[in-house]
């Protein structure tokens, strides 16, 4: 038998309305109402209908996720982030995979899930301003979509009218590179530049790169980039080997992520050089892999639970009308975590 908000204010002796009160979270109720409601709530078993509750606003109490790799730790994590994010405000997630293709991120920015989400939030990598300048004045008549807010994480940078949430991610190298030239490094190499497309984030990591050499005097030649298809521990792997066999030996490695980090890593095992001793390396995210390698990762941590915080906040201050005109660049908090790759065994 379903328990309703009228046997839980009988239960508790108190109105519906104050019963409705506590369990939409209104902030106008008394500590000792609300602990009294929530005793009458857990002692019946009452269970919000959350569909009702969203269909009566007009919602479907759904939010979309589209991140480039679900096989990325990093995005993995992330995604989890939202959700208990989204979870707190009584929304589902919808997972999207876009491969990072272009094509695939437009149709997915364009709202082809209209009429089943309320809002997106996407991590584009190709998609260009233009792919999104059509998406201003769509309707539900015509079969397009303006009702539908939208959320961009990541480094691509938009001028446009949707909220943008990222880290510093020039700021974030410059920590990175300032910890390794701090531990006696001074031919530090970058994996990650994409060999593909001059378009890619990867140049703002690029960027502080070179600019934190470019402070300490440290010379910043091409022949210590090293190029990338991907961002997998594949690519790691081959880009440290190209370096290695063309006669570049840095004695550290900053790499655009974990996965790169860790690939080369597993090179320069393989040709007889200890990390961190010969080449320290730091990688980028801070993913859940790089603390049980044989030498566990110094990294650079986005605050993801923080990101996933700030989407969601957006998207629902845009449904309750009280987001103001124009994109907003939200930033998240990041932090460097020392570990053995950098410091060696303590």
């Amino acid at each position: 038998m379903r328990v309703s908000l009228k046997d839980v204010a009988e239960h508790a002796g108190v109105s519906i309305k104050t019963v409705s009160n506590v369990v939409n979270k209104y902030q106008h109720v008394t500590p000792a109402m609300r602990a009294r409601v929530q005793q009458a709530i857990d002692e019946l078993g009452y269970r919000p209908n959350l569909t009702a509750r969203h269909l009566r606003k007009g919602r479907t109490g759904i939010i979309a996720l589209a991140v480039p790799e679900l096989g990325n730790p990093y995005f993995a994590e992330l995604a989890g982030a939202v959700i208990d994010a989204a979870a707190a405000h009584d929304f589902t997630v919808l997972l999207d995979h876009t491969r990072g293709d272009r094509e695939q991120e437009v149709l997915v920015s364009q709202g082809f899930r209209a009429g089943v989400i309320d809002g997106l939030i996407l991590s584009p990598l190709e998609l260009e301003a233009e792919d999104l300048q059509g998406r201003d004045g769509l309707d539900g008549r015509n079969g397009r979509n303006d009702d539908v807010p939208l959320v961009l994480l990541g480094e691509r940078e938009y001028d446009l009218p949707y909220d943008h949430i990222a880290i510093d991610n020039v700021a974030a190298a410059r920590v990175a590179v300032r910890h390794l030239i701090g531990r006696g490094r001074s031919s530090i190499a970058y994996l990650g530049a994409r060999t593909d497309s001059a378009n890619r984030p990867a140049h703002l990591r690029l960027q502080g790169w070179r600019a934190e050499l470019a402070e300490a005097g440290i010379p910043a030649p091409d022949s210590l980039v090293g190029g990338v298809g991907g961002w997998n521990r594949d690519d790691g792997a081959k880009a440290m080997a190209r370096m290695l066999d063309s006669g570049v030996r840095p004695d550290a490695v900053f790499a655009y992520n974990d996965l790169v980090a860790i690939g080369a890593m597993r090179v320069l095992h393989e040709r007889g050089l200890r990390v961190p001793w010969d080449v320290a390396v730091v990688g980028f995210d801070d993913i859940a892999e790089g603390q049980f390698g044989a030498v566990t990762l110094t990294t650079i941590s986005p605050d993801k639970q923080a990101i996933a915080r700030l989407a969601v906040a957006s998207l629902l201050r845009s449904l309750e009308g009280a987001q103001t005109p124009g994109g907003h660049e939200l930033t998240a908090e990041f932090r460097l975590v020392e570990r053995e790759s950098t410091l060696g065994r303590r």
